[in-house]
Protein backbone atom coordinates (compact mmCIF):
# COMPACT_ATOMS: atom_id res chain seq x y z
CA UNK A 1 0.00 0.00 0.00
CA UNK A 2 1.26 3.51 -0.82
CA UNK A 3 2.58 5.01 2.45
CA UNK A 4 1.62 8.56 1.49
CA UNK A 5 -2.04 7.47 1.25
CA UNK A 6 -1.85 6.04 4.79
CA UNK A 7 -0.12 9.14 6.11
CA UNK A 8 -2.79 11.44 4.67
CA UNK A 9 -5.58 9.52 6.38
CA UNK A 10 -3.76 9.56 9.73
CA UNK A 11 -3.19 13.29 9.45
CA UNK A 12 -6.88 13.73 8.71
CA UNK A 13 -7.78 11.80 11.85
CA UNK A 14 -5.37 13.75 14.02
CA UNK A 15 -6.54 17.12 12.70
CA UNK A 16 -10.20 16.37 11.91
CA UNK A 17 -11.35 17.45 8.51
CA UNK A 18 -14.79 16.54 7.63
CA UNK A 19 -19.20 13.15 6.38
CA UNK A 20 -24.87 12.88 6.35
CA UNK A 21 -28.73 10.16 5.69
CA UNK A 22 -25.87 7.90 6.42
CA UNK A 23 -22.82 8.36 8.83
CA UNK A 24 -26.49 8.87 8.65
CA UNK A 25 -25.69 7.47 8.46
CA UNK A 26 -24.41 7.72 8.74
CA UNK A 27 -25.10 8.09 10.65
CA UNK A 28 -28.31 9.79 9.64
CA UNK A 29 -31.20 7.97 7.93
CA UNK A 30 -29.30 7.71 4.66
CA UNK A 31 -26.26 6.22 6.37
CA UNK A 32 -28.32 3.29 7.78
CA UNK A 33 -30.89 3.12 4.94
CA UNK A 34 -33.70 1.86 7.25
CA UNK A 35 -36.87 0.33 5.86
CA UNK A 36 -40.13 2.24 5.70
CA UNK A 37 -43.55 1.13 6.80
CA UNK A 38 -45.40 0.08 3.67
CA UNK A 39 -47.44 2.99 2.28
CA UNK A 40 -51.20 2.67 1.85
CA UNK A 41 -51.68 1.95 -1.88
CA UNK A 42 -55.15 3.58 -1.78
CA UNK A 43 -53.86 6.90 -0.46
CA UNK A 44 -51.98 9.56 -2.40
CA UNK A 45 -48.33 9.34 -1.30
CA UNK A 46 -47.20 12.20 0.94
CA UNK A 47 -43.48 13.01 0.92
CA UNK A 48 -43.31 14.11 4.56
CA UNK A 49 -45.19 11.01 5.71
CA UNK A 50 -42.88 8.73 3.72
CA UNK A 51 -39.82 10.34 5.31
CA UNK A 52 -41.43 10.21 8.75
CA UNK A 53 -41.84 6.47 8.33
CA UNK A 54 -38.12 6.21 7.48
CA UNK A 55 -37.27 7.75 10.85
CA UNK A 56 -39.91 5.88 12.87
CA UNK A 57 -39.37 2.38 11.46
CA UNK A 58 -36.51 1.63 13.83
CA UNK A 59 -38.17 1.45 17.25
CA UNK A 60 -35.15 -0.03 19.06
CA UNK A 61 -34.01 1.60 22.29
CA UNK A 62 -30.36 1.24 21.34
CA UNK A 63 -28.23 -0.07 18.49
CA UNK A 64 -24.67 -1.32 18.03
CA UNK A 65 -23.12 -1.71 14.59
CA UNK A 66 -19.75 -3.21 13.76
CA UNK A 67 -18.68 -1.92 10.34
CA UNK A 68 -15.87 -1.54 7.81
CA UNK A 69 -15.00 1.50 5.70
CA UNK A 70 -13.02 0.85 2.52
CA UNK A 71 -11.77 4.27 1.42
CA UNK A 72 -10.53 4.64 -2.19
CA UNK A 73 -8.51 7.58 -3.47
CA UNK A 74 -8.74 8.77 -7.09
CA UNK A 75 -5.96 6.36 -8.12
CA UNK A 76 -8.01 3.44 -6.78
CA UNK A 77 -5.77 2.77 -3.76
CA UNK A 78 -7.77 1.44 -0.81
CA UNK A 79 -7.35 1.96 2.93
CA UNK A 80 -9.53 -0.15 5.25
CA UNK A 81 -10.87 1.29 8.48
CA UNK A 82 -13.01 -0.51 11.06
CA UNK A 83 -15.28 1.03 13.66
CA UNK A 84 -18.11 0.41 16.09
CA UNK A 85 -21.16 2.69 16.04
CA UNK A 86 -23.35 2.95 19.16
CA UNK A 87 -26.67 4.78 19.31
CA UNK A 88 -29.39 5.35 21.89
CA UNK A 89 -32.68 7.12 21.19
CA UNK A 90 -34.48 7.36 17.87
CA UNK A 91 -33.30 8.63 14.48
CA UNK A 92 -33.23 12.42 14.53
CA UNK A 93 -33.43 12.54 18.35
CA UNK A 94 -30.48 10.47 19.47
CA UNK A 95 -26.96 10.17 20.80
CA UNK A 96 -24.42 8.45 18.55
CA UNK A 97 -20.85 7.37 19.27
CA UNK A 98 -18.44 6.24 16.56
CA UNK A 99 -15.29 4.48 17.83
CA UNK A 100 -12.53 3.39 15.40
CA UNK A 101 -10.75 0.09 16.06
CA UNK A 102 -8.48 -0.29 12.98
CA UNK A 103 -5.98 0.51 11.58
CA UNK A 104 -3.79 1.14 14.60
CA UNK A 105 -2.97 4.70 13.43
CA UNK A 106 -6.55 5.81 14.12
CA UNK A 107 -7.51 3.25 16.77
CA UNK A 108 -9.36 4.98 19.58
CA UNK A 109 -10.51 8.00 17.55
CA UNK A 110 -14.07 8.75 18.68
CA UNK A 111 -16.87 11.01 17.44
CA UNK A 112 -19.86 11.80 19.67
CA UNK A 113 -22.97 13.33 18.05
CA UNK A 114 -25.96 14.65 20.03
CA UNK A 115 -29.04 15.19 17.89
CA UNK A 116 -32.08 16.85 19.43
CA UNK A 117 -35.23 18.19 17.80
CA UNK A 118 -35.33 21.97 17.79
CA UNK A 119 -31.61 22.33 18.51
CA UNK A 120 -28.43 22.41 16.44
CA UNK A 121 -26.41 19.20 16.30
CA UNK A 122 -23.50 19.06 18.72
CA UNK A 123 -20.40 16.97 18.05
CA UNK A 124 -17.17 16.24 19.89
CA UNK A 125 -14.10 14.34 18.74
CA UNK A 126 -11.43 12.53 20.77
CA UNK A 127 -7.94 12.07 19.25
CA UNK A 128 -5.68 9.60 21.14
CA UNK A 129 -2.50 11.16 19.67
CA UNK A 130 -3.24 14.41 21.52
CA UNK A 131 -5.32 12.86 24.32
CA UNK A 132 -7.84 15.67 24.08
CA UNK A 133 -11.51 16.19 23.29
CA UNK A 134 -12.50 18.99 20.93
CA UNK A 135 -15.86 20.21 19.72
CA UNK A 136 -16.62 20.06 16.00
CA UNK A 137 -17.39 23.57 14.78
CA UNK A 138 -20.38 24.23 12.46
CA UNK A 139 -18.01 25.28 9.68
CA UNK A 140 -16.56 21.74 9.67
CA UNK A 141 -19.87 20.09 8.76
CA UNK A 142 -18.86 19.71 5.10
CA UNK A 143 -15.36 18.34 5.79
CA UNK A 144 -14.38 14.70 5.34
CA UNK A 145 -14.49 12.44 8.39
CA UNK A 146 -11.20 10.50 8.91
CA UNK A 147 -10.41 10.77 5.22
CA UNK A 148 -13.61 9.05 4.02
CA UNK A 149 -16.25 10.34 1.59
CA UNK A 150 -18.64 10.87 4.50
CA UNK A 151 -18.78 14.31 6.11
CA UNK A 152 -19.49 15.19 9.73
CA UNK A 153 -23.00 16.30 8.74
CA UNK A 154 -23.62 12.91 7.15
CA UNK A 155 -22.96 11.30 10.52
CA UNK A 156 -25.14 13.63 12.53
CA UNK A 157 -28.70 12.29 11.93
CA UNK A 158 -30.45 15.56 11.17
CA UNK A 159 -33.93 15.83 12.73
CA UNK A 160 -36.81 15.23 10.33
CA UNK A 161 -38.16 18.77 10.69
CA UNK A 162 -34.83 20.33 9.67
CA UNK A 163 -35.96 19.72 6.07
CA UNK A 164 -39.08 20.13 3.95
CA UNK A 165 -40.01 17.35 1.53
CA UNK A 166 -41.55 17.22 -1.95
CA UNK A 167 -42.53 14.16 -3.97
CA UNK A 168 -41.05 14.48 -7.47
CA UNK A 169 -42.04 11.15 -9.01
CA UNK A 170 -43.39 7.71 -8.16
CA UNK A 171 -42.37 5.66 -11.20
CA UNK A 172 -38.56 5.71 -11.51
CA UNK A 173 -36.82 2.33 -11.48
CA UNK A 174 -33.66 1.63 -9.50
CA UNK A 175 -32.14 -1.86 -9.47
CA UNK A 176 -35.41 -3.12 -10.96
CA UNK A 177 -37.56 -1.63 -8.19
CA UNK A 178 -40.16 1.10 -8.54
CA UNK A 179 -39.36 4.05 -6.28
CA UNK A 180 -40.60 7.30 -4.82
CA UNK A 181 -38.22 10.19 -5.60
CA UNK A 182 -38.29 12.84 -2.86
CA UNK A 183 -36.57 16.21 -2.70
CA UNK A 184 -35.41 17.31 0.76
CA UNK A 185 -34.63 21.03 1.26
CA UNK A 186 -33.16 22.50 4.47
CA UNK A 187 -35.57 24.75 6.34
CA UNK A 188 -32.64 27.07 7.04
CA UNK A 189 -29.93 27.52 4.42
CA UNK A 190 -27.19 27.75 7.05
CA UNK A 191 -28.18 24.51 8.78
CA UNK A 192 -26.78 22.24 6.06
CA UNK A 193 -23.94 22.11 3.56
CA UNK A 194 -26.52 20.91 1.03
CA UNK A 195 -28.92 23.06 -0.96
CA UNK A 196 -31.10 20.00 -1.47
CA UNK A 197 -30.97 16.19 -1.40
CA UNK A 198 -32.79 13.68 -3.60
CA UNK A 199 -33.88 10.38 -2.03
CA UNK A 200 -35.16 7.32 -3.91
CA UNK A 201 -37.32 5.03 -1.74
CA UNK A 202 -38.29 1.52 -2.80
CA UNK A 203 -42.02 0.88 -3.02
CA UNK A 204 -42.10 -2.92 -2.87
CA UNK A 205 -39.61 -3.29 -0.01
CA UNK A 206 -39.70 0.34 1.08
CA UNK A 207 -36.19 1.57 1.90
CA UNK A 208 -34.00 4.48 0.86
CA UNK A 209 -31.92 2.84 -1.84
CA UNK A 210 -30.23 5.87 -3.38
CA UNK A 211 -29.46 9.51 -2.54
CA UNK A 212 -27.87 12.48 -4.30
CA UNK A 213 -26.55 15.55 -2.48
CA UNK A 214 -26.19 19.02 -4.06
CA UNK A 215 -24.13 21.94 -2.78
CA UNK A 216 -25.26 25.55 -2.34
CA UNK A 217 -24.50 26.25 -6.02
CA UNK A 218 -26.71 23.36 -7.13
CA UNK A 219 -23.82 21.09 -8.15
CA UNK A 220 -24.00 17.38 -7.37
CA UNK A 221 -21.26 16.66 -4.82
CA UNK A 222 -22.04 13.24 -3.36
CA UNK A 223 -24.09 10.11 -4.07
CA UNK A 224 -25.03 7.15 -1.88
CA UNK A 225 -26.34 3.74 -2.95
CA UNK A 226 -27.43 0.76 -0.84
CA UNK A 227 -27.35 -2.98 -1.61
CA UNK A 228 -27.59 -6.26 0.32
CA UNK A 229 -30.85 -5.67 2.18
CA UNK A 230 -31.09 -7.72 5.39
CA UNK A 231 -33.33 -7.87 8.44
CA UNK A 232 -32.15 -8.13 12.05
CA UNK A 233 -34.55 -8.16 15.03
CA UNK A 234 -37.37 -7.12 12.71
CA UNK A 235 -35.45 -4.07 11.44
CA UNK A 236 -34.42 -3.95 7.78
CA UNK A 237 -31.44 -2.11 6.33
CA UNK A 238 -28.85 -2.23 3.59
CA UNK A 239 -25.57 -3.80 4.72
CA UNK A 240 -23.50 -2.43 1.83
CA UNK A 241 -23.45 1.32 1.10
CA UNK A 242 -21.25 3.10 -1.44
CA UNK A 243 -20.61 6.84 -1.22
CA UNK A 244 -19.04 8.73 -4.16
CA UNK A 245 -17.56 12.22 -4.10
CA UNK A 246 -18.36 13.37 -7.63
CA UNK A 247 -15.78 16.14 -8.17
CA UNK A 248 -12.92 14.45 -6.30
CA UNK A 249 -13.26 11.07 -7.98
CA UNK A 250 -12.99 9.25 -4.66
CA UNK A 251 -15.40 6.78 -3.07
CA UNK A 252 -16.00 4.92 0.18
CA UNK A 253 -17.69 1.54 0.65
CA UNK A 254 -19.38 1.00 4.01
CA UNK A 255 -20.14 -2.60 5.02
CA UNK A 256 -22.23 -3.39 8.10
CA UNK A 257 -20.63 -6.56 9.49
CA UNK A 258 -22.81 -6.98 12.60
CA UNK A 259 -25.94 -5.35 14.00
CA UNK A 260 -27.24 -5.65 17.57
CA UNK A 261 -30.35 -4.03 19.04
CA UNK A 262 -31.65 -3.42 22.56
CA UNK A 263 -28.51 -4.59 24.38
CA UNK A 264 -28.93 -2.08 27.21
CA UNK A 265 -26.28 0.51 26.31
CA UNK A 266 -25.62 2.90 29.16
CA UNK A 267 -26.35 6.63 28.60
CA UNK A 268 -23.09 7.28 30.46
CA UNK A 269 -21.20 6.29 27.29
CA UNK A 270 -22.68 9.23 25.39
CA UNK A 271 -21.09 12.24 27.08
CA UNK A 272 -18.08 14.32 26.07
CA UNK A 273 -16.50 13.52 29.47
CA UNK A 274 -16.58 9.79 28.64
CA UNK A 275 -14.61 10.16 25.39
CA UNK A 276 -11.20 8.52 25.59
CA UNK A 277 -12.06 6.70 28.81
CA UNK A 278 -12.07 2.89 29.17
CA UNK A 279 -15.50 1.52 28.27
CA UNK A 280 -17.28 -1.71 29.24
CA UNK A 281 -17.39 -4.53 26.71
CA UNK A 282 -20.14 -4.07 24.12
CA UNK A 283 -21.39 -6.27 21.24
CA UNK A 284 -19.16 -5.91 18.17
CA UNK A 285 -16.26 -4.29 20.00
CA UNK A 286 -13.85 -7.20 20.22
CA UNK A 287 -10.15 -6.44 20.47
CA UNK A 288 -8.99 -5.36 16.98
CA UNK A 289 -6.11 -6.87 15.09
CA UNK A 290 -2.75 -5.07 14.84
CA UNK A 291 -2.57 -5.13 11.04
Amino acid sequence: MNKSFVDRSVQTAATPRRVALLFAALFQAAFLFPALAAPNPQAAPDAAKIMQDVYQQNTSRDMTLKATLDVYDKQGQMLRKKFVLLRIGSLGDSKTLVRFTDPKEIRGVELLSLNQRGANDRQWMYIPATDRVRSVAPRERSERFVGSDFTYEDIAEDPLDDFTYRLLSDNELIDGHKTFKIEATPVSADSSQYKYIYYWILQDVPCIVHAEMYDQDGHEVRTMHGTQLKKESGISGFRHIEVNSVADGTHTVLTIDEAHFNTGLSPDLFTSDALGKPAPAIPGSETPSDH
